[in-house]
């Protein structure tokens, strides 16, 4: 499996949502939006923020928008916003998934080493039976960086198909 960065996945997340939709699997979008001087950045990342610029990720700003392509409906599906790496770290995802009764999670995007991967190791922990991470709609730095990250996801129980055979697991 050969991935090249964010851009490259983007048409396999547009189907991943698709399929999900099809299906009557609620999608759940989780973006980061951060305070226009960076307060709520990790610490690494408080240099891209201050008064003088504008961070890549401030709310109502271009970077904080989804790419061409991705988009929520507003009365179908439902948005987390965060502000760190997992999306279950200060936000009420967890919560929301319990009176949902949702048990199956399956995950698409970027980064694969930071937001995809904390997220998924959250998800084990707090002992989500199914995490399922679609491998070609996901993407890091690098192809070796998203392949070792894979791997190890897929070492703790973390089920990661490529789009193709998860569309296949319904047909």
């Amino acid at each position: 499996m050969q991935v090249k960065g964010g851009k490259s996945i983007v048409p396999n997340v547009i189907k991943v949502v698709e399929l999900a939709r099809q299906r009557g699997i609620l999608v759940i979008w989780v973006v980061r939006e951060h305070d226009p001087r960076g307060r709520d950045v990790e610490l690494f990342r408080r240099h891209l923020y201050s008064s003088e610029k504008v961070g890549p990720t401030v709310k109502g700003t271009v970077g904080a928008e989804l790419v061409d392509g991705l988009i929520i409906r507003e009365e179908e599906d439902y948005k987390i916003v965060k502000t760190r790496f997992s999306a279950f770290f200060g936000t009420n995802l967890h919560s929301f998934l319990q009176t949902s009764g949702v048990t199956k999670l399956v995950i698409a995007g970027v980064q694969t080493p930071n937001c995809i991967r904390q997220t998924v190791f959250d998800a084990v922990e707090l002992d989500y039976p199914y995490v399922t991470v679609i491998a070609d709609a996901t993407a890091a730095a690098t192809p070796e960086i998203h392949t070792a990250n894979i791997l190890d996801m897929k070492n703790i129980g973390v089920k990661t198909p490529t789009l193709h055979e998860w569309s296949e697991e319904f047909a």
